[in-house]
């Protein structure tokens, strides 16, 4: 069977969600997880959405869950352009294994397919920080090059502060978020699941894209002071020439009263 991984937005409304599915499914809040189990003639399947804009689909097809993306559009924070995901196939067998993209399941039990789902769910919103660190790249990476072959940015100070914005925010949102990759919660009070979430975490290399991720965010903090540098330089030698300027209108005037002087 299969399942899916979906990062649509930068957080959910999850106690509206649960609200709005309570009536029409078998709907269950697990701490900050919303579980909802979909049995209709057409589909059956596990949802589990998290706070954090993600959600990890179990025995749901793909088409069912375009359709499903539109309903719940409007619990959504800050929609992603392009949402993230990942797929996976999973059976039934005698443990739990996770191993070239195939998830074995000992159980069918909800809370076995909850712990595998946070280090999914943790995996594709790794994937949109991932992307967004990506496209930073992208529009900044010439700037040191122009720095070093220059000695200058080619840029406004209106553009640079711009530029410094664009970091500040992308920077600021990652690390407010960045918290949603530790250990959840959850495996405090189900220490018994929790080896089932560090095969997930493994497989999915979890922990070295995380420290990826924090040097990435550390170059994007240098590349902030880099941009700060160069605007106090361009202050700092706009202040300059104003005091050369005023310095030689000075000695105009100086040698003009001397003129006059001699006339």
């Amino acid at each position: 069977m299969e399942g899916f991984a979906i990062c649509t937005c930068a957080s959910f409304n999850i106690k509206a969600l649960h609200e709005h599915f309570r009536p029409l499914n078998e709907t269950t809040r697990i701490r900050d997880v919303v579980h909802v189990k979909i049995t209709n003639h057409k589909e059956e399947g596990d949802l589990f959405f998290f706070p954090y804009g993600a959600y990890v689909s179990w025995g749901l097809t793909k088409e069912y869950l375009l359709e499903f993306a539109k309903e719940i559009k409007a619990f959504e924070h800050s929609s992603l352009d392009n949402s993230e995901s990942d797929d996976f196939t999973f059976g039934l067998g005698e443990r739990a294994l996770f191993r070239n993209n195939f998830i074995t399941l000992p159980d069918e039990s909800t809370l076995t397919k909850l712990a595998f789902s946070h280090g999914l769910a943790q995996s594709v919103k790794l994937s949109g920080f991932e992307t967004t660190i990506r496209n930073l790249f992208q529009k900044t990476r010439h700037l040191p090059e122009h720095l070093a072959k220059d000695g200058k940015i080619p840029l406004s100070r209106r553009d640079i502060r711009r530029r410094m914005g664009t970091l500040f925010l992308e920077r600021s949102s990652i690390n407010l978020h960045v918290d949603v990759l530790d250990t959840p919660d959850f495996f405090w009070e189900h220490s018994q699941y929790e080896g089932i979430y560090q095969i997930t975490a493994v497989e999915l290399d979890l922990q070295p894209r995380v420290r990826a991720l924090n040097q990435q965010l550390d170059v994007i903090h240098e590349m902030f002071e880099m941009l700060g540098n160069e605007l106090n330089h361009q202050h700092s030698s706009r202040l300059e020439w104003a005091i050369i300027l005023l310095i030689v209108f000075e000695v105009i005037l100086s040698l003009f009263h001397d003129i006059l002087k001699v006339i």
